[in-house]
């Protein structure tokens, strides 16, 4: 992911990680280094997943009918595109690259790739469901990122974002929810 190079002088390894040099004795486990890697690599995937989301509610706005459902995707997709800069200072603190696309470039992800099927159907309700599923990949992304080693700012970073992941997704679960109770009425 990045460079990591090692030199010894007199019982010290000084280790350059991106540009960041960090100190250790010999003998020492570097903590701080492997924390920063660790977290780097979870931030990177956490953006991947928010530029997936940013593009998936984006065109989900564009597609829809109702002008409320409109509204409320092109809000998560700017939500996603702050998260996505949040995220991206942070690696850069830490002295990382950040990730530059989603996870497949070109490609929405797993929870927004039968998108373009509802699409064709044209119909708000199956984009409804598909954002929903969308938002089911993103909360497992931040569950499994908030069970890892991270850095104090960190994680408070994605505690915050979380809540923001959670409460998109409850409110999209709701709309599944009316839109089912509608059509079986």
């Amino acid at each position: 992911m990045f460079d990591t190079k090692s030199y010894q002088a007199g019982g010290r390894e000084t280790r350059n990680v991106s540009g960041r040099h960090l100190v250790q004795r010999a003998g020492e486990n570097n903590l701080a280094t492997d924390t920063y890697s660790s977290a780097i690599s979870v931030l990177n995937g956490l953006i991947e997943t928010c530029k997936d989301g940013e593009q998936g509610f984006r065109t989900s706005a564009e597609k829809v009918k109702d002008a409320s459902l409109k509204s409320l995707f092109s809000k998560y997709a700017s939500q996603r595109a702050g998260y996505v800069q949040e995220l991206t200072a942070a690696v850069t603190q830490l002295g990382g690259d950040p990730a530059k696309s989603g996870h497949i470039a070109g490609t929405l992800h797993r929870g927004w790739i039968n998108l373009k099927e509802a699409f064709a159907r044209d119909e708000d309700r199956a984009i409804v469901n598909e954002a929903e599923s969308g938002e089911d990949t993103a909360i497992k992304a931040y569950k499994e990122a908030l069970g890892t080693t991270l850095p104090a700012s960190v994680g408070t970073l994605i505690q915050n974002q979380y809540a923001g992941i959670q409460e998109a997704h409850n409110t999209i679960r709701d709309l599944k929810h009316s839109f089912q109770a509608a059509a079986n009425a």
